[in-house]
């Protein structure tokens, strides 16, 4: 791939992958192991994880098409070799965690997806793409899902800051661009549409009323965790980039 042209996007836009269109590769185990390098590379290039996420499921009989979606990751890993997060020294010790879900995205079991990523200030400590282990009968479960795996990711995080003699101000903002989910999260009245969620709606509020939480609703142009649940256009990956805190560690200042 050294000759190949670099892109600007690990992953065509609306893309949508399965298990059986395309005809099955040659040589399965070329695919398996290029997947586990880009795994590893997701410690620090938190950009892909949706690419990598996605091409993971697919490492039992990858197809042709897998194998092209995996090539055009490579495609942007080298138009920014230099590219990695930057870890401010004068960061505030704020948390603060940005969450989201596609709703029914996985063509294949129409479960969600949920992404989050955690801020340290302005720099990103934790991300996580994950498919939900359950299929979501609409998109407030969804999101409210992704906000429970987010908060219980917070408390972790709080947890170990306080370990290391960080005591981080609360409460923690929790940003979400689903309305009806924020609703829920505040709204103390369970309501009989949200009875198959109830576990999940007190655990998020719980630590609301205990002030250690506090949701807040973020615009979905400025939902940085859109870039971990669904394959976006140039424009907007490279807008929300810039606001993950991911930047050119070699460009001249």
């Amino acid at each position: 791939m050294v000759g190949a042209k670099p892109c600007k996007f690990p992953m065509e836009q609306k893309l949508k992958l399965n298990r059986d269109e395309g005809r099955t590769i040659s040589n399965p185990i070329q695919y398996r192991r290029l997947i586990g390098k880009l795994i590893y590379l997701t410690i620090c290039r938190p950009d892909i994880s949706y690419a990598v996420h996605i091409l993971s499921q697919f490492m039992q009989e990858p197809k042709q098409p897998h194998m092209d979606a995996a090539m055009r990751v490579l495609r942007y890993l080298k138009s920014s070799p230099d590219q990695g997060i930057f870890l401010s020294s004068t960061s505030s010790l704020h948390l603060s965690a940005f969450c989201d879900s596609d709703w029914a995205s996985c063509p294949m079991t129409r479960k969600s997806t949920t992404g989050y990523i955690t801020m340290l200030g302005n720099s990103p400590i934790s991300w996580k793409t994950k498919k939900q282990t359950t299929v979501s009968r609409s998109s407030a479960e969804a999101e409210y899902r992704a906000m429970a795996s987010t908060v219980s990711e917070l408390l972790w995080l709080k947890a170990l800051l306080r370990t290391l003699g960080v005591h981080p101000p609360q409460p923690i903002k929790l940003y979400c661009d689903n309305q009806a989910a924020l609703h829920i999260a505040t709204n103390p009245v369970f309501h009989e549409q949200t009875k198959h969620i109830e576990l999940d709606c007190h655990f998020i509020r719980n630590w609301i009323q205990a002030g250690v939480i506090s949701p807040s609703h973020v615009r979905s142009r400025f939902q940085i965790a859109d870039i971990f649940t669904k394959a976006l256009g140039k424009e907007q990956f490279q807008f929300l980039l810039r606001k993950l805190g991911i930047y050119n560690l070699h460009a001249p200042t």
